[in-house]
């Protein structure tokens, strides 16, 4: 059979569909039909995909794409004849099971698609099945391929729509309205969600009234889309173009743009053929922070607000529009409009929210449920004011405590606030402009919008002590009471952004070198729970350790926030530690997690010295030798008992050693301290070479496993070293 090979086209118009999906599903849609194409054997080593997404539109476009599928003649082993065969030569039950695994049976044999053949191999007479695969056309195959495709994009909510007959439904994203399939030039017959294939797609709504477009064969789609639909299709030449327009239109202005990845996408989703107008709004909106104004014109609006060269709000923004009128005046002037009135409430609400103070709003989280197992929110307020001023006055005293405890008290009252109802984004911000309104410090003020942070991976940390202080409470609180209630994270899912909370402790405690025991911090947070929670400290604890292991792997570590913290200065090439290092360090769990990092360098810089894998090795080995002993082991080591020179010598060696390699533990030279302990590699190996520990002497086994004790002690002040091997 022949088959010609001609690049592919297959599109599905629909109504627009949700933006936040859009570059998801024209990928999956794209990539997913690629991939069925190529398993069915219809794609050439050189095809390729390009996918096509806009509002109205998912398509993508293969090169070098086969007609049909090549015939192949297949033959099988199946099993000896004398067990395929009944004696009378008809079919046995064991051969009738292995053909039916195949959905092969004897209609199949007469018909002559498949045959039965008797060969011998070696000295055995087998049974091979015989018959001729492929030569399936594309319609047929790309028809099975299109479906499987459709029911498995990502529609994170699928629409039941009826079609034109009045009694069929249908289930899509949004109702499809045309399917085009072209090989070549050629229209491929297909149907789905009750739609035949053509060659006709649609133009954009509104700049060519939703004129057809005919297509001429299946690489003239993006061109003739262009020029005769006014339409863009390529998700990614779309971006392209705004991205141009929006940093034009910004330098023409001589003004600054927010950087927003995640609203260029929604954009480049919401429009077909991109126009960028600057719009204006009146200057006294700008008394209002710039936080609202800011949320209020993207999340609302989906513009783009403009800074000025000091970084504060402009009174322009940037549009993006869906049309390209010669006079545009009416565009940015409905635009500027509808902004007006949306700014008009953001100053409103401002307003009335400050003619309350947050500490009058503090009695009204008792009518707000934080969780019915936890409490309302004014009890969770209690709890974090309890821990975050213990957490104070260790930090730096009564009076940092009593600015933590005030922090902690007023951190969750803008929640009832209405620019907080509005935009629960602005959590925080707004307390931190209410408090200052109020006539709050600086640092009470900052600490109220600093206890979310951070809030995402990258994100700034709190700016003061004070801020440390509310932030951890608040993370370890809301970590403690939710382990506390079996709410544990599982899988992909973590309602409560557990995940994150303890990713926050975490970098709190690393980044600025809070001296703090965690478990400390944990038994704080348990204690005001008052016992109303299950104990958490071995679950929370290990949970915590895997984020940390997972903050320091190399994978995941976070290098914006290395950089961001002014207190560490590193080498990129310091920031990647092994699994085994990471798994050393770690399998001690320190307790003050911001000299993890120092020791994580020292157990680096050890592993590379040429006596560590001996050492590592030899660490391990007296692991398990202490690990088998059936006796208490008694770390005091009776110097009398020492009978062989080998043991002798360690055991004076590690009395030189172990003081030395601990002082500069003490002092935090972790490095120095593990670099000394190298120096017992001499007497280390000659102790093993030379010294039967398990002797049957009782005296003198118990002798020698208190020496061993007393060497693993020294060794692993900073890690497991054993954990290198």
């Amino acid at each position: 059979m022949s088959n010609a090979v001609r690049n592919l086209l297959v599109e599905l118009l629909v109504e627009e569909m949700p933006p936040k999906s859009l570059w998801k599903l024209g990928n999956s849609f794209a990539t997913e039909l690629f991939g069925q194409l190529k398993a069915q054997g219809l794609l050439e080593e050189t095809s390729r995909a390009t996918a096509y997404a806009s509002p109205r539109r998912l398509g993508v476009h293969i090169t070098d794409v086969r007609s049909g599928t090549p015939e192949r003649v297949e033959k099988k082993k199946l099993m000896p004849s004398s067990i395929a065969f009944n004696p009378d030569s008809s079919w046995s039950q064991a051969l009738r099971k292995r053909l039916a695994k195949d959905e092969i049976g004897e209609i199949d044999i007469e018909r002559g698609n498949f045959s039965l053949v008797r060969s011998v191999d070696g000295t055995t007479e087998y049974v091979y099945l015989e018959g001729t695969n492929g030569g399936e056309p594309l319609r047929e195959l790309l028809n099975l391929c299109l479906i499987v495709v459709i029911r498995n994009l990502p529609i994170p909510k699928a629409m039941t729509y009826q079609l034109a007959d009045g009694w069929t439904d249908e289930t899509f994203v949004r109702p499809a309205h045309a399917l085009v399939a072209l090989h070549g030039t050629d229209i491929v017959p297909i149907k789905a969600l009750g739609l035949t294939a053509g060659r006709a797609t649609r133009g954009h709504r509104f700049e060519v009234n939703d004129k057809a477009v005919e297509l001429r064969n299946a690489d003239s789609y993006e061109h003739q889309l262009e020029t005769e639909g006014a339409v863009i299709a390529s998700f990614v030449k779309r971006r392209d173009a705004i991205i141009r327009q929006l940093k034009a239109a910004t330098a023409e202005e001589g003004l600054n743009m927010i950087e927003d990845e995640a609203l260029l996408d929604e954009v480049t989703a919401l429009v077909e053929r991109p126009n960028v107008l600057v719009g204006t709004f009146d200057r006294t909106f700008l008394d209002v922070p710039q936080e609202c104004l800011i949320l209020t014109m993207k999340a609302n609006q989906k513009y783009f607000p403009l800074l000025d060269e000091n970084g504060r709000l402009s009174h322009k923004f940037l549009i993006v529009s869906n049309i390209r009128p010669p006079d545009a005046g009416e565009i940015i002037t409905g635009n500027e409009r509808v902004l007006r009135s949306r700014l008009a409430d953001a100053k409103f609400f401002f307003d009335q929210d400050r003619k309350k103070t947050l500490a009058s709003r503090v009695e009204g989280l008792r009518r707000v449920v934080y969780h019915h197992k936890l409490g309302t929110q004014a009890e969770r307020v209690e709890r974090i004011w309890a821990v975050a001023q213990a957490i104070g006055l260790q930090l730096g005293g009564n009076e940092l405590a009593a600015q933590a405890g005030e922090a902690a008290m007023l951190c969750k009252a803008d929640l009832l606030t209405d620019m907080v109802g509005e935009f629960p984004e602005l959590q925080g911000i707004m307390g931190r402009y209410y408090a200052k309104h109020d006539g709050l410090s600086d640092d009470v003020a900052d600490a109220i919008e600093d206890h979310y942070k951070p809030r995402f991976a990258g994100d700034e940390l709190p700016r003061n002590l004070t801020g440390i202080s509310v932030a951890l409470a608040d993370k370890l609180e809301t970590l403690v009471g939710m382990f506390g209630i079996a709410q544990i994270p599982t899988g992909d899912k973590d309602p409560f952004a557990l995940r994150r909370h303890a990713l926050g402790v975490i970098r709190i405690l690393i980044e600025q070198e809070v001296p703090l025991p965690l478990d400390t911090l944990l038994r704080e947070a348990e204690n005001v729970f008052n016992r109303r929670i299950n104990d958490t400290s071995e679950t929370l604890n290990r949970f915590i350790y895997e984020r940390l292991r997972h903050y320091f792997s190399i994978e995941s570590f976070d290098e914006q926030a290395l950089e961001s913290s002014k207190r560490v200065s590193v080498e990129p090439a310091d920031r990647i530690f092994s699994p085994q290092q990471i798994d050393a360090v770690l399998a001690l769990r320190p307790q003050m997690l911001h000299d993890v990092k120092k020791r994580l360098y020292a157990v680096r810089a050890f592993a590379a010295l040429p006596e560590a894998e001996s050492l590592a090795a030899t660490n391990k080995r007296v692991g398990n030798i202490l690990k088998k002993a059936d006796v208490s082991i008694n770390a005091e080591v009776d110097a009398a008992l020492l009978q062989a020179p080998a043991e002798q010598d360690l055991y004076h060696a590690l009395s030189r050693i172990a003081p030395e390699a601990e002082k500069t533990f003490r002092d935090g030279d972790y490095s120095t301290s593990l670099q000394i302990l190298a120096g017992l590699r001499g007497p280390v190996d000659g102790f093993f070479d030379h010294v039967m520990v398990n002797t049957e002497d009782e005296s003198l086994r118990h002798n020698r496993l208190a020496l061993l004790a007393q060497l693993q002690q020294a060794m692993n002040r900073v890690a497991d070293i054993s954990r290198l091997a």
